[in-house]
C-alpha cells in the first residue's frame, strides 16, 4: 500500500510543493505510476490551497463588515 503524504505545514509550503509537482509533470519524463501519484498529491494540495484561500476570504469579509463602512464623499446628498 502506498504511503500517505503528510499535510502541508502552511499554505506557502503547499503552494511551493504544488508548483514543484507541476514543473516535474510538465517534463513528461516520469513513469506512469509516479505521474499518477504526483497527480493525486497535486489534487490534494490544490484542495488544501483552495480551502485555505476560502477561509481567508471569509475572515476578510467578517473583518470588513465590522470595520469598513460605505464611503460617501462630502457634499453628496442622500439619506439612507
Amino acid at each position: 500500500m502506498a504511503k500517505t503524504p503528510s499535510a502541508p505545514a502552511s499554505f506557502e509550503a503547499a503552494l511551493t510543493e504544488l508548483e514543484s509537482i507541476v514543473a516535474s509533470m510538465e517534463g513528461g519524463q516520469a513513469p506512469l505510476k509516479e505521474a499518477l501519484e504526483a497527480y493525486r498529491r497535486g489534487a490534494e494540495l490544490l484542495k488544501y490551497c483552495q480551502a485555505t484561500l476560502k477561509d481567508a476570504q471569509q475572515e476578510i469579509e467578517v473583518l470588513e463588515k465590522g470595520v469598513l463602512k460605505a464611503f460617501r464623499p462630502d457634499g453628496e446628498g442622500g439619506e439612507a
